[in-house]
């Protein structure tokens, strides 16, 4: 190796050492600029204790609204998907076709049981005339007669199928989950769509056990909407749970009328009562509340850790409610900064 080749090997390992030593220097002057969050680090929170709050005479039970009618539409035949006439947010009418599935086959077969019949009635006007001279037997005509009945019974089992392939509303509603798409093949009972119906809306509440008997079914219940804010309507109640919950609250559902479509599903409501008498409990500020009104649950801080706590829930006015069992009064609740926080978070409460 000569004198010169030594010197270019020499120079392109400086050149490599020198690029690596480069690269490494950016990486670390990056890694510096990089902010990494600190998990450990506590959350400033605002928190509260529960107190006394007296409910006044209109009590309040909070709820969240449900479809009145909600089904996955599934499919009586099997096949290939070659229409599909809906998408996700149309709305159908009660026995409207919204899918068709290939019938090409069933339509070839029903011809062809419709050819057999053809043959096998003239087969049985022929035995009947050879039967009345005795030039056959009884049991032949009989066969005959047998073979007939058959066939025109697979034929309306075709005709049923053929009708199964054309899937239709079975209530009015708006398409809000499509499973299929054209061309798919699907087998029988394969869902295809949800259609839901909230021409009315049911209200569900939880009762507690001292204030059931305050309802009975048929009762004209008033109903807001959180989003609505003091506007009302009118409910009737539906159903009325003949079986308490673990914590003795019952289930009661309240159908609201919405033929405007002003409510939708998943929303929270209130159902309001009058009543002679006010009651004073244990209560909590209502935007403490985490998670929804099935299981109300909130934060409590223990030794500057955030438990997500549930709690068993009574009445409400819309600014607190009722503490029937879980949560005491000396428990600290976080009442701001809960969208920063989950279970088992390290906080911080402001002073």
């Amino acid at each position: 190796m000569n004198k010169k080749n030594i010197i270019l090997i020499i120079l392109a390992i400086g050149l490599i050492t020198l690029t690596v030593f480069k690269l490494k220097s950016n990486k670390e002057k990056a890694a510096e600029k990089i902010y990494i969050h600190d998990t450990e680090a506590p959350i400033l929170v605002e928190t509260t204790q529960a107190e006394t709050h007296t409910f006044a005479s209109a009590f309040n039970y909070l709820g969240s609204f449900e479809p009145f009618r909600q089904n996955m539409i599934g499919s009586d035949a099997s096949g290939k998907l070659i229409r599909l006439d809906v998408q996700e947010g149309d709305r159908v009418a009660q026995g409207q076709v919204i899918a068709k599935i290939d019938d090409e086959m069933l339509q070839i077969q029903l011809q062809n049981i419709e050819v057999s019949i053809e043959g096998q009635r003239n087969d049985d006007q022929r035995n009947e005339a050879l039967s009345k001279d005795k030039a056959i037997p009884e049991v032949q005509l009989e066969k005959t007669k047998l073979g007939l009945k058959s066939a025109e019974l697979q034929k309306k089992q075709l005709q049923k199928q053929l009708r199964s392939t054309n899937i239709s509303a079975p209530f009015s509603g708006v398409i809000t989950k499509k499973m299929v798409d054209l061309g798919s093949v699907i087998g029988l009972g394969s869902p295809l769509v949800e259609i839901t119906d909230i021409a009315s809306l049911k209200l569900t509440i939880s009762v507690p056990e001292r204030d059931i008997l305050k309802f009975r079914n048929g009762q004209t219940v008033e109903v807001k909407a959180d989003v609505y804010g003091t506007k009302t309507f009118q409910g009737k109640v539906s159903f009325l749970s003949v079986q308490a919950d673990k914590s003795h609250n019952f289930k009661v559902q309240i159908t609201v009328p919405n033929a405007k479509n002003e409510l939708m599903a998943g929303m929270y409501g209130t159902a309001s009562l009058s009543n002679a008498t006010s009651v004073t409990a244990l209560s909590i500020p209502r935007k403490a509340l985490v998670g929804s009104t099935k299981d109300p649950q909130v934060y409590v801080v223990k030794n500057g850790i955030a438990k997500l706590t549930s709690f068993n829930a009574g009445t409400s006015d819309g600014d607190f409610i009722e503490v029937i069992s879980g949560i005491t009064a000396q428990d600290q609740i976080v009442i701001k900064g809960q969208v920063n926080i989950q279970d088992n978070t390290n906080v911080k409460i402001s002073k």
